[in-house]
């Protein structure tokens, strides 16, 4: 299937872009912690129109969206 505009548009988004209308959350978020500050969380989800899938990371040296693709 593929992947519709506002997916396409979420890929590019910064860390302070909120997700799109279509996106619903999968599963609970993933909370990585170690020494204060550098805790981070990671949440998945996935598009209800095109049924792509992203995770979301407040992490600094990830993406803040990564579109999966395979």
């Amino acid at each position: 299937m593929e992947i519709c505009e506002l997916c396409e548009e979420q890929s590019k988004k910064t860390r302070n872009g909120k997700p799109h209308e279509h996106l619903t959350k999968v599963d609970e978020a993933r909370i990585f912690t170690g020494k204060k500050p550098r805790g981070y969380e990671q949440q998945d989800y996935q598009c209800m129109t095109c049924q792509s899938k992203f995770t979301q990371s407040s992490d600094k040296n990830d993406l803040a969206w990564t579109l999966w693709r395979g």
